[in-house]
C-alpha cells in the first residue's frame, strides 16, 4: 500500500468513525425533542455542530480522492482494499441515514413548535377571558 491509499483508508475510517457518532447524536436529538429537554437539545447540537465541521474537513481532504481512477491505486492486499471499499460504502448508508434522521428531528421540532405556539395560544386566550370577566365584574 503506497501512502496515498494509506491516507485514503485513514481518511475514510476517520470520516465512519465521525458518521458514527453523528448518526448517535441524530437519535439522541430526536429524543430530546420529543422529551421537549431544549438544555441537553442545545449542548447536543453544539456537539453535533463540532462533528459536522469535523466531517466537512475530511471531504475537504477526501476531494483529491474522488477524481483520482480508483483501479490505479496500489493496495498491500485486495483485503486491505476490500475493507476501505466496505468502510467507504458503510459511510454512504450512514450518511443516508443521518440525512433521514435530520429530517425526522426537523419534523419533530417544526410539530413541538406548532404544539407550543397552540398552547400559547390557549394560554392568551384564557387570559382575555379572564380578563373580560374581571372588567364585567368591576363595571
Amino acid at each position: 500500500m503506497n501512502q496515498s491509499t494509506e491516507q485514503l483508508a485513514s481518511l475514510i475510517a476517520k470520516k465512519h468513525e465521525v458518521l458514527v457518532q453523528l448518526r448517535a447524536v441524530g437519535v439522541r436529538q430526536t429524543d430530546l425533542v420529543a422529551s421537549g429537554e431544549i438544555a441537553g437539545l442545545l449542548k447536543l447540537l453544539a456537539a453535533k455542530q463540532h462533528l459536522i465541521n469535523g466531517l466537512q474537513q475530511l471531504e475537504r481532504e477526501l476531494k483529491p480522492f474522488y477524481i483520482g481512477d480508483p483501479d490505479q491505486r496500489v493496495w498491500r492486499s485486495p483485503e486491505d482494499r476490500a475493507r476501505c471499499a466496505q468502510q467507504a460504502a458503510e459511510c454512504n448508508t450512514m450518511l443516508e441515514e443521518v440525512v433521514r434522521l435530520e429530517k425526522i428531528g426537523a419534523e419533530k421540532m417544526d410539530a413541538r413548535k406548532n404544539e407550543v405556539a397552540q398552547q400559547l395560544q390557549q394560554v392568551h386566550a384564557a387570559a382575555h377571558v379572564r380578563h373580560a370577566y374581571q372588567s364585567q365584574a368591576r363595571g
